[in-house]
């Protein structure tokens, strides 16, 4: 069995894992794994992209997480029923301090985190259309599921502890469902996320983790204007952590609730605002989020 090799044993290693875990799972964010996005299984008109630029930055504590983000979206026909694929390119800084043991432990980094692929195919209710076809589409009943990826090749030094990359992949499988009420749009999803083992955690140690599940809901309002706002919440448990087979953490289990708008400036502009908080954390890792974007969409007959 493989040893840490950085840092030593003994009260600074102690030290180290409590910083890992701390950060590690106050800053979920790092993996994806704790997002809450409302209208993951909408329809929209075939052939449409959508490209949003965005900064989100995360608080707990002393420590601040800072992510700026480039996605591209595109629209398309998935057997008959609208299909959605989605390329994420993040960059994260992660600055702050604590003190645990009696000794003030600092972390800091920068760079390109990890890039995330999604596709979500809707199963039921949301027929590809096109943009003329789309203005006669009424929602009921929408039946989707979801498969994301984290692909590792964001900046990872296995000499530290704390990187904006994490050095494995996740597969991230889901479904969910969306009914509209009137103006109203009540969503309920499920997921699991699945990961690798870093191999090279510390030096040659291996880094595991159980899968996390989670399940989210919302509330969206649409307005005649197809501004929207929702109001959401999410459950998270799981993902105990072990170094080389020995366990270092426990079980998650956390309540996040949050609110986002979207606000349309004209047909391809928009602008989304969205913020979060931790309203239960049984392990302790808590945290604010805001964030805002902007969103530009073309294509499609637009």
């Amino acid at each position: 069995m493989n040893h840490l090799t950085s840092p030593p044993h003994g009260r600074a290693s102690a030290v180290v894992f409590l910083l890992f875990l701390a950060l590690s799972t106050v800053f979920p964010a790092l993996s994806h794994a704790q997002e809450i996005e409302a209208r993951t299984y909408s329809n929209a008109p075939i052939g449409i992209n959508f490209i949003s630029a965005g900064v989100a930055q995360a608080k707990a504590g002393n420590y601040t997480l800072t992510s700026e983000a480039m996605s591209l979206t595109h629209i398309f026909d998935a057997g008959g029923q609208s299909g959605k694929l989605t390329l994420v390119l993040p960059y994260g800084q992660l600055t702050g301090s604590s003190t645990i043991g009696g000794r003030t432990v600092n972390a800091s980094t920068e760079g390109l985190s990890d890039p995330l692929i999604k596709a979500a195919i809707n199963l039921y209710g949301a027929p590809a259309l096109t943009l003329d076809e789309f203005k006669d589409y009424q929602q009921d009943l929408i039946v989707g599921a979801s498969l994301a990826a984290s692909v590792p090749w964001g900046k990872y030094d296995d000499n530290q502890l704390i990187n904006v990359g994490a050095n494995r992949w996740f597969i991230q499988p889901g479904l969910g469902i969306s009914k509209a009420l009137g103006p109203w749009r009540l969503e309920l999803a499920g997921a699991g996320i699945f990961y690798t083992s870093n191999t090279n955690f510390m030096g040659s140690n291996s880094l595991s983790q159980n899968p996390v599940y989670s399940t989210q809901t919302h509330a969206i309002y649409y307005f005649q204007n197809t501004a929207w706002v929702s109001v959401d919440a999410t459950y998270f448990t799981g993902g105990q952590s072990y170094v080389n087979g020995k366990p270092i953490s426990g079980n998650q289990e956390n309540w996040r609730f949050g609110t986002t708008m979207s606000y349309p400036i004209n047909k391809h502009n928009s602008i989304r605002l969205s913020a979060s908080t931790g309203a239960y954390s049984r392990t302790n890792n808590s945290y604010d989020l805001y964030g805002i974007s902007w969103q530009y969409r073309f294509g499609g007959g637009l």
